[in-house]
């Protein structure tokens, strides 16, 4: 019973601890993302967005022990969302680290995008939901790199909509 409840506490509290792996959480201030990503290039958004004003980005951090590209977004000193690109030859150790850290993913799966005479793109989705915070690793079929996405409320929608 104890099992159950402690998986079922891991799987619920997901995304926010992706973020406290890397020494960020959901909800930090920038201050917090400079002393955990000291080298992070922070800077204002290039277009102007409703999900974020400002994005830090680090080339080198360390994740899992992996090494990833960092992208960390952030809306009045706020972080909103977190982007973690890593090789995808890492794919199957970043799975079996999200399963053990994480728990059981909400949904995992290919999915098939038919593409007309192009044939079809597949790209394997991995994804975690708990409150308003969401985590999602996704990878198509082929491709060089893997990338973990992290973030609360409807960012993933907005972020690209621009104002």
């Amino acid at each position: 019973m104890r099992r159950v409840a402690f998986a079922l506490l891991l799987a619920a509290a997901a995304p926010a601890l992706a973020l406290q792996a890397l020494g960020v959480k959901l909800g930090a201030d920038e201050g917090e993302v400079r002393k955990a990503l000291p080298n992070a290039y922070c800077k204002a958004l290039e277009w102007k967005s409703d999900a974020a004003d400002r994005r830090c980005d680090e080339a080198r951090a360390q994740f899992a022990g992996m090494r990833t590209r960092i992208t960390v977004y952030l809306k009045a000193g706020v972080v909103q969302a977190m982007d973690l690109r890593i090789d995808a030859r890492d794919l199957e150790a970043l799975k079996r680290y999200l399963r053990r850290v994480y728990g059981a993913p909400r949904t995992e799966g290919t999915e098939v995008i038919p593409r007309g005479e192009k044939g079809e793109r597949r790209v394997y989705k991995m994804r975690w939901e708990s409150g308003a915070e969401r985590a999602a690793l996704t990878v198509q079929e082929n491709s060089q790199r893997a990338e973990l996405s992290i973030w609360r409320g409807n960012f993933d929608s907005e972020i690209y909509r621009v104002k």
